[in-house]
């Protein structure tokens, strides 16, 4: 199985591109990564509802059979750092196939992409730029291989 973190567009700030990148380097040494950026969606003055839709069928049409979708997304089951990492290692024996992990737009997600999901996760009640929570679930998705493998930096 192979972990893929979808998002819209580029990380603009250096801040979170050099954080992002610190812990997306190193968790390859634990399980196939990789973060899928997909291009910002151009359309002259778009509604939410138009950009999510466009967003949504790049989106879908990124995805291989098999995939299993889980959207990041404020409405999810919240876990901890520990039961999170429970996540991963089930999803790691059982999945033939990759686990999408997807963080939309500015606008959330279109109905296609709900549809299409197979479960929601959420990093917190509270509602984050969604450029934040590229650093927030890379460093989660690490921590979690951590605990995995019993190595000491998560405390509980």
């Amino acid at each position: 199985m192979k972990i893929i973190l979808t998002v819209i567009g580029k990380t603009s700030e250096a801040y979170l591109r050099e954080g992002i990148e610190k812990y997306a380097s190193r968790i390859p040494r634990y399980v196939p990564f990789e973060i899928k950026t997909l291009p910002d969606v151009k359309m002259k003055a778009p509604s939410a509802e138009r950009q999510k839709e466009a967003e949504g069928q790049m989106l879908l049409a990124s995805l291989r059979p098999g995939d299993s979708l889980v959207l990041l997304d404020e409405r999810g089951r919240e876990l901890t750092s520990r039961q999170f990492a429970g996540y991963l290692d089930r999803k790691m024996s059982i999945l033939p196939a990759n686990l999408v992990l997807v963080i939309g737009g500015p606008y959330g997600f279109s109905k296609a992409v709900y549809d299409r999901a197979d479960e929601m996760l959420s990093l917190s009640k509270m509602t984050f730029p969604h450029e934040l929570i590229r650093l927030f679930i890379t460093e989660q998705i690490y921590r979690a291989m951590t605990i995995l493998r019993g190595e000491p930096y998560h405390h509980d």
